[in-house]
C-alpha cells in the first residue's frame, strides 16, 4: 500500500519539499504556510526539471497601495460556497430544469465526492470521465485523449447529466495522467464554445493538486469543486507516521482542507474578489513560458507575453514524471527546492 502511494506521488510530481513545507504545516496547523517575498528560483520555462503546468501561470493582483480586501477582517463579505449543476440562465431565474447543489467549500473530501457520484435522481445525474492518456504515444496520445475528452464532455452536457467528474484515478504502467489544469481548461473552454457550459457542473478528482496555487488556477479555469484524493491520502499517511503530532486522521484532513480554503480566499482577496463563485472561471492569470497557439486553444484570452512551450513540451514534462514513477528504480521523492535551495534540487 505504501509502495502504491509512493508510485502515485512520483507520477504526480510530488517532492520532499511538498510534504515538508506545504502539506505538513497545512495538515498540522490548518493554515496555508507563509514564506518571504523575493522568489529566486527560475521561471518554470527556464528550469532544468519537469514542472507542473500550474507553475507557468501567475496570479494577477489589484495594483493599488492599499489591500483591495482583507479576507480575515472583512470575513463577513466573503463566501466559499459554490453551486454545482445546471446554473441555468441568469436572465431567467425561474427557468425550468435549473437544478444545482450548494456546497460549503470548493474542496471535497472522498466521502463528499462519493455522495455526488451516487446521485441518480430525476434532476441530478453525474458522469465520470477519465483524464488519462497512453504514454507510449507521447504528445499525440495526449492530444488524442484531450480531443476525446472534450467530445465526451459535450455529449454529457447535451444529455440528462448535469455533474461532470474528471478523474485521473487509474494511473498505472499503461496510463499516464493528463495534467489536471489542462484537462479542466480544455473541457471548460470547449463547453463555452459550444454554449453548453452552464448546463453542467465540473468536478475534478485528481492526485495532482496539493497546494493553494494549484487549487486557485483550477477554479480560475473553470472547475467548480476539487477532490485532491492523493493529497488527502498523503495527509493520512503522514499522520500514521507520527509526522503531524498528536491529532487524529480526521482532524488532519479537516485542517488540510481548512488551510486550502483559507489560502484560496487569501489569493482571491489580492484581486479584490470576495466570493469563490466570482473567482470561478474568471481566468485572472497570465502565462509565462507557454506559446500562443497552446493558450488560444486551451486557455482562451489568457495573456502570454513571452511565448514558450506548447502541447509537446507539456506532454514531455508529464511523461518525465510518469517515467520516474514506472520506469526508474528511484526509492525517494525528488528533493524539490522551489521555495529554498536544497542539494540536487532546483537552481537558485
Amino acid at each position: 500500500k505504501v509502495d502504491d502511494l509512493f508510485k502515485k506521488q512520483q507520477a504526480f510530481g510530488y517532492t520532499q519539499e511538498d510534504l515538508v513545507r506545504m502539506i505538513v504545516p497545512m495538515a498540522k496547523d490548518g493554515k496555508d504556510p507563509v514564506g518571504a517575498m523575493g522568489a529566486d528560483a527560475p521561471l518554470a520555462i527556464l528550469s532544468d526539471k519537469p514542472q507542473l503546468l500550474y507553475s507557468y501561470f501567475k496570479q494577477m493582483f489589484a495594483q493599488v497601495t492599499n489591500p483591495p480586501i482583507d479576507s480575515i477582517r472583512e470575513e463577513m463579505v466573503t463566501s466559499t460556497r459554490v453551486m454545482l449543476g445546471n446554473s441555468g440562465n441568469l436572465t431567467d431565474p425561474n427557468k425550468a430544469g435549473t437544478y444545482a447543489l450548494s456546497m460549503r467549500t470548493p474542496i471535497l473530501t472522498n466521502q463528499e465526492l462519493a455522495s455526488i457520484k451516487a446521485l441518480d435522481c430525476r434532476r441530478m445525474k453525474s458522469v465520470t470521465l477519465p483524464i488519462l492518456f497512453d504514454p507510449t504515444k507521447g504528445a499525440d496520445g495526449l492530444r488524442d485523449a484531450l480531443n476525446e475528452l472534450c467530445e465526451k464532455a459535450e455529449e454529457a452536457a447535451r444529455t440528462e447529466q448535469n455533474v461532470l467528474i474528471l478523474s485521473d484515478r487509474g494511473v498505472d504502467e499503461n496510463h499516464a495522467p493528463i495534467p489536471a489544469l489542462l484537462a479542466v481548461a480544455a473541457v471548460h473552454n470547449h463547453l463555452i464554445r459550444k454554449v453548453l457550459r452552464t448546463e453542467i457542473g465540473l468536478i475534478l478528482e485528481s492526485g495532482e493538486p496539493r497546494e493553494v496555487h494549484h487549487f486557485c488556477t483550477l477554479i480560475g479555469y473553470g472547475v467548480t469543486a476539487i477532490n485532491p484524493y492523493l493529497a488527502l491520502e498523503t495527509v493520512r499517511d503522514l499522520q500514521a507516521r507520527k509526522r503531524l503530532g498528536d491529532i487524529t486522521p480526521e482532524q488532519a484532513e479537516k485542517n488540510y482542507i481548512k488551510a486550502a480554503v483559507g489560502g484560496i480566499m487569501k489569493v482571491m482577496s489580492k484581486m479584490g474578489i470576495s466570493t469563490v463563485r466570482s473567482y470561478h472561471g474568471a481566468q485572472i492569470f497570465e502565462a509565462l513560458g507557454l506559446n500562443t497557439n497552446f493558450i488560444n486553444k486551451f486557455f482562451v484570452n489568457t495573456p502570454t507575453r513571452i511565448g514558450g512551450i506548447g502541447l509537446v513540451g507539456v506532454a514531455n514534462e508529464a511523461l518525465a514524471r510518469y517515467d520516474r514513477a514506472f520506469k526508474s528504480d528511484e526509492s525517494v521523492l525528488e528533493p524539490g527546492g522551489w521555495y529554498g535551495p536544497v542539494k540536487d534540487g532546483e537552481e537558485h
